[in-house]
């Protein structure tokens, strides 16, 4: 017994690895490609950098998950660790833009099996008294590593190079992979069903033409541009056919049948609308202490440190409960949190003082902490095992869709408002505004070095319309909170069952 449960340790540990690592190299990146860019060139192919990597991830989860139902978990996070690794590796040893975008590709492909099999394993090895628990560790190392990665990569960069935030993988990742090869014990009865290739196929063309669009429209090309509109439109039809097909599959990628039953339907739109607005957070905050405040990048990265903290908190207490009350009552804590956390973000000013800002976040990141636990138990909850991977995976899918899409929609709004505020602040002024400054790019202007040249009248007008950009988003942010605190209430009064493995709806 003792040896059982040191194993189950030991299995733990090892996806808890591969989630860290998974979870985190897309912040992780984002703070060191000015350094790639200037060291490889190609400024004109960064962007696919981070694309080529988000478009794997989201198109492999629910084709993992399901496979991983058909043929077993291990096989597939095995797999998923080693196209990790060997995409990690490549990485490090990118020439020029197009070969880091490749690799980078490779990557995903690899994190897409990661994260949401990791947590499917958890449900498959511990007893419904234990879930709660596990899971909660699981989704405060994915909170920690959603906020803690933009730090990790401004120091590993100024450190040693920014090869390293690759390198860095490839020790963890090999750890992981001898944990959960040597101590994973899986059962080798498995359901063989038939693969999907047609849903498989119309998925991935629909992500990848949705990623696409949004990661390059208003950057490369305008939004009305007839690439964007067409990329659009290829998502559209390739989505419509997607769904058509699932519904005459015998063994679908996405099972609609799951959307019937109640508590699944409402955690995976409430995995969509956390993610949306969570991902504000951890993108604007660093720009407020940098830009309002006049911190540096790395003072940027651990003004978040209470906001993880606040989630690991979050993230906790709602796995440790999950056995004590319904899943709905836990959401409803997170959901007031939340929403009293983003209301107080949106009221701050360039007055607000750095205590209260850090309080703020401790708030509003003890709520998003729940989702990270109790999201992924309640889309798996009473499920059968062969179908657990595949609910899962449509959880993380949901969730990374959600981010995706909130960044994309609230950065473009944050940028429009902060132009407009800077336009109708320089009005007024001779000359008609500030003379040489990129009013679209908060991290030049607010370097030290450059704020100290500017004229006090100048900077403060800055300041305040950069202030009033940022919490105008988090203002609008409490309009999808909104709706997470009505779809809450939707879902029911399930909760875990420790005495029962499951129980019909």
């Amino acid at each position: 017994m003792d040896s059982a449960n040191s194993n189950l340790k030991l299995v733990v540990t090892g996806l808890l690895l591969g989630i860290l690592m998974a979870a985190m190299d897309n912040t992780i990146v984002a703070t060191a490609m000015g350094t790639i860019v200037a060291d490889l060139g190609g400024f004109d192919k960064f962007v696919w950098v981070t694309s080529a990597y988000m478009v794997t991830v989201m198109a492999g989860m629910p084709i993992f998950g399901k496979l991983s139902d058909m043929y077993g978990r291990k096989r597939f996070y095995i797999f998923g660790l080693m196209m990790f690794l060997v995409g990690s590796a490549l990485c490090g040893l990118a020439q020029d833009m197009v070969q880091l975008s490749i690799f980078r590709a490779i990557q995903g492909i690899g994190g897409g099996a990661l994260m949401p099999i990791a947590f499917t394993i958890v449900f498959d090895v511990f007893p419904p008294e234990k879930r709660g628990k596990m899971t909660g560790l699981l989704g405060a190392v994915f909170g920690t590593s959603s906020v803690l990665g933009p730090l990790l990569g401004a120091y590993i960069t100024d450190l040693f190079s920014w090869h390293w935030v690759f390198y860095i993988n490839v020790p963890i990742g090999l750890v992981s992979f001898i944990l959960i090869w040597r101590y994973y014990q899986e059962s080798p009865q498995h359901t063989k069903q038939k693969i999907d290739w047609t849903g498989a196929t119309t998925l991935v063309l629909a992500v990848v033409s949705l990623m696409f669009a949004l990661e390059l429209g208003g950057k490369e090309y305008s939004w009305d541009s007839m690439q964007i509109i067409s990329l659009f439109a290829a998502f559209f039809l390739f989505f419509l056919v997607f769904i058509f097909a699932e519904r005459k599959a015998e063994e679908p990628i996405i099972s609609f049948w799951m959307f019937k039953r109640r508590l699944f339907a409402t955690s995976q739109i409430l995995a969509f609308l956390y993610g949306a607005t969570f991902v504000i957070l951890a993108v604007f905050i660093p720009i407020f202490v940098q830009a309002v405040y006049g911190g540096t990048a790395k003072n940027a990265g651990l003004i978040l440190m209470p906001m993880m903290l606040g989630s690991v908190a979050g993230s906790g207490i709602g796995g440790g409960f999950q056995t004590k009350t319904s899943f709905r009552n836990l959401m409803i804590v997170s959901i007031v949190s939340y929403f009293a956390g983003m209301y107080m973000l949106s009221s701050m000013t360039p007055e607000t003082t750095r205590l209260s800002l850090t309080l703020y976040m401790i708030l509003v990141g003890f709520g998003v902490g729940f989702s990270f636990s109790l999201l992924p138990t309640a889309s798996i909850h009473n499920l059968d095992p062969r179908y657990r991977g595949s609910a899962n995976s449509t959880n993380s899918f949901l969730r990374s869709l959600g981010m995706t899409l909130g960044v994309t929609i609230f950065g473009t709004i944050q940028n429009k408002f902060f132009t407009s505020e800077l336009k109708d602040a320089f009005s007024g002024v001779q000359g008609g505004g500030a003379p040489n400054m990129n009013l679209g790019d908060p991290q030049q202007l607010f370097e030290s070095g450059q704020r100290a040249q500017m004229p006090d009248f100048v900077l403060d007008k800055i300041v305040l319309a950069m202030s009033d950009s940022i919490t105008f988003i988090f203002m609008l942010s409490l309009i999808p909170i909104a709706l997470a605190a009505v779809t809450i209430l939707f879902m029911g009064k399930e909760g875990v069952t420790v005495n029962q493995e499951s129980k019909t709806d």
